[in-house]
């Protein structure tokens, strides 16, 4: 595509013209998938990084000043959406489908259970003797299941605090019960 067709569809799809940022999607989307192709390795997430990509564009198009740099701005969208996306993917685990078999399947034995029933009874007197704001934190997370913006409401606290409380009380507990193993 010459330059001064492309300068003149990017002014159109300023403009509103659909069909006009269809007609770059169409001639730049290989372009993006292959830049993010390269940084993911997946073909699923590639292609949804692609589409991601398209409409962050339509989105920001008349933040273009320069229409005949459309290529190159285009293509950091692409890296940085795809930079975003690999740093925030989770980490991949593969196992094999009898790990699991085996972790379902093992019978309980008494003693199990003894053993489980103890470690819940010592996780709650450990609990007790935190401080109630590292307790109620602690309660609220893991065993009422809130969300941090949730407890950010419930404590009328920011959510960046309610952070802070949770890693605190984290530390608190496990040093609790690191003094119980010493014993």
């Amino acid at each position: 595509m010459e330059d001064s067709q492309l300068v003149q569809l990017v002014l159109a799809a300023q403009g509103g013209d659909r069909d006009a940022f269809g007609s770059l999607v169409v001639q730049f989307e290989s372009t993006v998938y292959a830049i993010v192709m390269k940084r993911l390795r997946n073909h699923a997430e590639a292609s949804e990084v692609t589409q991601d990509v398209f409409i962050q564009a339509m989105r920001k198009l008349s933040q273009l000043n320069a229409p005949e740099r459309f290529g190159g701005w285009l293509r950091q969208i692409a890296v940085r959406m795809s930079i975003n996306r690999a740093v925030r993917r989770p980490n991949e685990c593969i196992q094999s489908p009898d790990t699991f078999v085996v972790l379902d399947d093992e019978p309980e034995n008494p003693l199990d259970k003894l053993l489980e029933s103890e470690r819940a009874t010592e996780l709650r007197g450990r609990l007790e003797q935190l401080g109630e704001v590292d307790r109620e934190t602690l309660i609220s997370f893991y065993f009422k299941g809130q969300s941090l913006k949730e407890m950010s409401h419930e404590f009328d606290r920011p959510i960046g605090t309610i952070k802070r409380r949770l890693h605190t009380a984290r530390n608190r507990l496990r040093e609790a019960l690191l003094d119980l193993q010493s014993v």
